[in-house]
Formats: C-alpha cells, sequence, structure tokens
C-alpha cells in the first residue's frame, strides 16, 4: 500500500522537477501532465480500503458496514481532476501554439529575450 503512495510522489517530484528544470514548452507541459497523473494516482489510492467493497448501490454491500466501502468521494474527485487536466493541457496547446507561431520558437528564454 505505501508503495502507490511513494509511486506518487515520485511522479508529482518528477513532473515538478521538469516544470521547473525545463525551458521548453512542450516539455513543461508534459510534466504538467505528470504532476496531474500522480494526484490522481494519490487520490485512487487513497480512497482504498483492504477488502473493502464497491461504493455503488448494489446488494452486493448490504451486508457489509458503510466503514468497509472505498470512499466514493475521492473517486469522483479523480474523474473531475481528469477533466480538468484534459481541458487545462488542450488550453496550455493552444498557448504554445500562438506562441509558436508568433515568436517561432517555444524556449522560454528565447521568448522572454524576444518580447523585450
Amino acid at each position: 500500500m505505501n508503495l502507490v503512495f511513494v509511486t506518487a510522489l515520485l511522479l508529482i517530484s518528477i513532473g515538478f522537477a521538469g516544470v521547473v528544470l525545463n525551458r521548453n514548452l512542450m516539455k513543461i507541459i508534459i510534466s504538467i501532465g505528470v504532476i496531474e497523473a500522480g494526484v490522481n494516482l494519490f487520490l485512487v489510492s487513497s480512497a482504498y480500503r483492504e477488502g473493502g467493497a464497491l461504493p455503488i448501490f448494489t446488494d452486493a454491500g448490504a451486508g457489509t458496514a458503510t466503514l468497509s466501502m472505498a470512499l466514493p468521494t475521492a473517486q469522483a474527485l479523480t474523474l473531475t481532476s481528469i477533466v480538468i487536466g484534459v481541458s487545462i493541457t488542450a488550453l496550455l496547446l493552444s498557448f504554445a501554439i500562438v506562441l509558436h507561431k508568433h515568436y517561432g520558437t517555444l524556449d522560454t528564454a528565447e521568448i522572454r529575450r524576444l518580447r523585450e
């Protein structure tokens, strides 16, 4: 169980390092996607319960206590996070296309230099 949390932390750390250390906008956008994947993994794994039942309304969970069910809130937040992540990625990619058309490069240092 702790391996999943370590993996989520590792994904978030790698993505953060990619955002901070890269100067190419496409690599930065990919790094933001890696951060989103780490956060989604953390949300899903935080809702896991050992031996827990699925959080759906069927007769399968009727004999189990409500405390042994997986938390549906984290799963709903993860689905919402995925939708928001896709829309943010699309927005960032459209910004990158506009910047490339205007400046002819995706290097952030070069864009700053050309802007002045």
